[in-house]
């Protein structure tokens, strides 16, 4: 059986999540999990589920590596539970070849994607680091904007009514820790 897995760091990222299931319906996935999370930052429960779901025989397909794993070592930590329990994985999106790791072919020419891949975003951070303190040096980097602070006022009006903390970073769409911070600073001031 095949079982297809997509994922999406954001919600913005709506249409290259529609993308994917696309091309895993193509490919034959009778059963796909879909997620918008990000690799880093949060459990991938789709994933986990996805991995539970997997029996001996069936291929986990993905459209790309980083979809699946968070760097080269989780990618191969990945495949060799798949390996374990007779279950192999497809790549569509390789250069233009899949990546089957049924094969010996396969299992080589992913752990080198990967690789490679684990070294170009090394690359683009090195050079996003790069860009960042020739900016500040400059005087024309001013870092991300503060989203919270600038709902302060709004937390307190809601504080004020009696609403709980919990809620308020929620219908403000920020951090319970930032709504407490800006309360801590109104108490303070």
């Amino acid at each position: 059986m095949l079982i297809g897995y997509a994922r999406t760091s954001t919600a913005e990222q709506e249409a290259g999540l529609d993308a994917q299931e696309r091309d895993l319906r193509a490919a034959g996935c009778e059963k796909i999990y879909a997620e918008r999370v990000s690799s880093v930052a949060a459990d991938r429960a789709r994933l986990a589920e996805a991995l539970r779901f997997v029996r001996s025989g069936d291929v986990l397909v993905v459209t790309k590596p980083d979809r699946l794993a968070r760097s080269t070592a989780d990618l191969l930590s990945i495949v060799t539970d798949l390996e374990k329990r007779g279950v192999a994985l497809l790549v569509l999106s390789m250069g233009g070849q899949p990546v089957d790791t049924r094969g010996a072919t396969g299992k080589l020419l992913l752990t080198m994607l990967a690789a490679i891949a684990a070294f170009e975003r090394d690359l683009m951070l090195e050079r996003q680091r790069e860009g960042i303190s020739a900016a500040k040096a400059a005087g024309k980097y001013k870092g991300r904007a503060p989203t919270a602070r600038a709902k302060a006022s709004e937390v307190l009006a809601l504080h004020a009514q009696g609403v709980a903390v919990a809620e308020i970073a929620r219908r403000l769409n920020i951090g319970t820790a930032s709504a407490f911070r800006i309360l801590r600073g109104s108490r303070s001031s």
